[in-house]
């Protein structure tokens, strides 16, 4: 009695294991589709392109739609190869995530149409009038003293995007020098606020701390400003405080592209 309960158990046991085997084999030989769109191949789960009904995509895996073969069988579609990536992504994941600094949102906005994907291309323009509204407005960056907000820098530009990095960057450059930070400044959206901000003899500004100790100067800070819009291919524009003399010695740095 005992032998033939073991042996049923073990067929239930057998029989389990047999129908997991069989979902997770399923699961595996889900079908994959090639895709060679505009000479770039790519390789896709049918679900992912069936993902939004009455799309190109859609029309194409399921027979609605014509499409043509290449050399090897793959379904060929004549489209930026490039850009589809940001396609297939958006199918994925359901929200358009793109790189920092994309600079191709009308092209997409193109290849979005193209492909029926109203979602897609309602995010794209979105984004691209968003960005447009931001080119138009000036953003600043303050470097001031906690003590006397006279003393500083203000540094002018059209990309927010690069006012937060030269923002970064100054941080950076600032906290390798601070052995308290950071105590010795504070920092909010537009303002980087030192401790201990003074004058030295010979007139150049300079960050102490409560020793008198040398940390930095304004003229680093400047010079860090400037070779990075140099770098990103932003112009400077004429100091906002031309009585200076120098763009070394003024209180304001405009940049443009």
């Amino acid at each position: 009695m005992e032998r033939k309960i073991n042996r049923r158990e073990k067929e239930h046991e057998e029989k389990h294991i047999n129908s997991e085997g069989t979902e997770e084999s399923k699961n595996c030989k889900m079908p994959l589709i090639t895709l060679n769109v505009g000479g770039y191949l790519y390789i896709t789960q049918k679900q992912t392109l069936t993902k939004y009904p009455d799309s190109f995509l859609e029309g194409v895996v399921n027979g609605k739609i014509v499409c043509p073969f290449d050399a090897d069988g793959h379904y060929f579609i004549d489209r930026d190869g490039l850009l589809f990536r940001h396609i297939l992504n958006f199918l994925r994941n359901g929200e358009l995530l793109l790189p920092e600094g994309f600079r191709e949102n009308q092209l997409l906005a193109q290849e979005a149409d193209f492909f029926q994907l109203k979602m897609l291309a309602d995010a794209v323009k979105s984004r691209w009038e968003k960005e447009q509204t931001a080119s138009r407005e000036t953003t600043f960056l303050e470097i001031t003293d906690s003590h006397d907000r006279s003393q500083g820098l203000r540094i002018f530009c059209n990309a927010p995007d690069f006012i937060a990095k030269i923002k970064s960057r100054i941080v950076l450059v600032s906290k390798s020098r601070l052995d308290g930070f950071p105590e010795e400044f504070s920092i909010s959206s537009n303002i980087i606020q030192f401790k201990y901000f003074i004058k030295s003899e010979n007139g150049t500004r300079l960050v102490l701390k409560e020793d008198n100790t040398f940390v930095c100067t304004l003229e680093t800070l400047k010079f860090e400003a400037i070779m990075m819009a140099l770098k990103c291919g932003f112009r400077l524009l004429t100091s906002l405080d031309c009585s200076k003399g120098s763009i070394v010695h003024s209180d304001a740095l405009h940049f443009i592209k």
